[in-house]
């Protein structure tokens, strides 16, 4: 029974392994398929509550930003045209959905910049000495 769990627990660890492994492999790719389908998610952006409206919401809520790159990627979208910008865009609760840039997350700047401090680490990892 011992050797059982062992085995299992030994499959497991190979399959996240390897998940792991395809996933650094692909990383490139996989990057590339959630903008481009983030960005086709926000052109098709309506608040009637659709799947993909929802999950625009839940993103733009729960990482604090607003759009794809920033919140200037709104002005591209029918529905910025119709409304400005979506409830989940605005920084304090009581907002309501208005054209203010100035009331909308904008911290997508902070993320690339700790973007650009982790990749600059890794390229410079062999040369600490």
């Amino acid at each position: 029974m011992l050797k059982l769990y062992a085995m299992f627990l030994t499959l497991i660890f190979l399959v996240e392994l390897v998940a792991a492994i395809v996933g650094f492999v692909f990383r490139h790719e996989i990057k590339n398929s959630f903008k481009n389908n983030y960005e086709k998610a926000l052109k098709q952006y309506n608040a009637t509550g659709d799947y993909r409206s929802d999950a625009v919401d839940k993103i733009q809520n729960t990482l604090h930003c607003c759009g794809v790159t920033n919140f200037r990627d709104w002005e591209d979208t029918s529905y910025y045209s119709e409304k400005g910008f979506p409830k989940s865009c605005c920084k304090l609760e009581d907002c309501s959905p208005q054209r203010d840039a100035d009331k909308v997350n904008n911290e997508l700047i902070g993320i690339f910049l700790a973007y650009c401090l982790s990749r600059a680490i890794t390229n410079n990892q062999y040369e600490i000495v």
